[in-house]
């Protein structure tokens, strides 16, 4: 019988957020897999655990998946970590627990603080709907592409960047998506921590020199819904006769057209009914 993965979250910055079923899980487990293992041994001291640890970060991720799941195919238990945080999201532990659910082994959550819903709630922004979207790519084509495709999305986003890098990532973000409120959240749960709530416009101008330090989630709110033109039931039903005349049925033109312009489709279909046809003969 395979062994067990476990996601154990992390603390984002505050060592009090560290659950006492996620102490209990490192101490239980066989060994930990951990980002950064100086990082986790700092963890791990705090809370008197003393357990086997090897490293699992990105360019060591396919070899080093290979080696954890045989291990867990064997009946050993691993916690995955990360440096702060739930191990998965935008962390290369993603493919770690992908490889598991392939080779049918068993992978159960310890849930921790997570930077970007922390961020979310703390933003003052529209969070019943969002999409997380991590760091940015460095690539350039890339990230004009990622960009662009958000130029109309219209729930709030949400990035992850890196201080040194948030000068150019305001500036990109500025001229993609225009000016919108954006809450800039940094150091959370550490004792410097704060939500800048401000504009991508005057973000890019006040932060253009670097000086906003620390670790950073940018939470953005959406696109607008646009604007629809009011249109008449009179100029519903001539669209709908139009339709009809090519070919559509009286029930299928008033129902599209109802979708286009928000009306009900009842309504126009009954009014396309009662409307007298065009009689002019010169036409």
């Amino acid at each position: 019988m395979s062994g067990i993965l476990y996601l154990v979250g992390t603390p984002i910055g505050n060592l009090g957020d560290f659950s006492p079923r996620a102490v209990q899980t490192l101490e239980e487990v066989d060994f930990i897999a951990a980002e950064d293992t100086r990082v986790t041994l700092k963890l791990l001291n705090h809370f008197g655990v003393r357990k086997p640890m090897l490293s699992y970060f990105e360019h060591n991720r396919r070899e080093r998946g290979e080696q954890i799941a045989a291990r867990l195919l064997a009946g050993e238990s691993c916690a995955l970590v990360t440096d702060a945080g739930m191990p998965a999201v935008s962390d290369p532990g993603e493919d770690l627990v992908a490889l598991c659910h392939e080779r049918g082994i068993p992978v159960r959550a310890v849930p921790g603080p997570a930077a970007f819903v922390t961020a979310l709630a703390l933003s003052g922004l529209p969070v019943g709907r969002f999409t997380f979207e991590g760091f940015l790519s460095v690539n350039k084509r890339s990230r004009r592409e990622h960009l662009a495709s958000l130029a109309e999305e219209r729930r709030t986003m949400v990035f992850y960047e890196a201080p040194h890098k948030l000068p150019a990532t305001l500036r990109d973000l500025y001229q993609a998506l225009g000016d919108r409120r954006i809450a800039i959240v940094r150091e959370l749960t550490k004792v410097h921590e704060e939500v800048i709530r401000t504009t991508l416009e005057q973000a890019a101008l006040e932060f253009a020199d670097g000086g906003l330090r620390g670790e950073i989630v940018l939470v953005i709110e959406g696109a607008e819904k646009p604007v629809q033109d009011t249109v008449t039931l009179d100029e519903a039903v001539e669209t709908a006769r139009r339709r009809m005349e090519g070919g559509q049925s009286a029930s299928d033109a008033a129902r599209q057209t109802a979708r286009e312009t928000g009306l009900k489709k009842g309504d126009i279909y009954k009014a396309l009914l009662e409307a007298p046809e065009d009689t002019d003969t010169n036409r």
